[in-house]
């Protein structure tokens, strides 16, 4: 029985380890998806902002 208090405890003890290339294979892919996410919420960002900017602060002229 696995003790599913360990999170480093394997699920079965019968596999072997990966092998070196599929562990290189797998990590080298990269994490595409954490980068999709940052873009995206950056972007988000910048677009508000410009929304305030353009229809708060650009409206009100420039202040003498």
């Amino acid at each position: 029985m696995t003790d599913m208090t360990d999170p480093h405890a394997p699920m079965h003890h019968d596999e072997p380890p990966p092998a070196d290339h599929d562990v290189h294979r797998v990590v080298s892919d990269g994490p595409k998806g954490t980068f999709a996410v940052a873009s995206v919420a950056t972007a988000i960002v910048v677009v508000i902002y410009l929304a305030f900017y353009l229809g708060i602060y650009a409206q009100r002229g420039l202040i003498q």
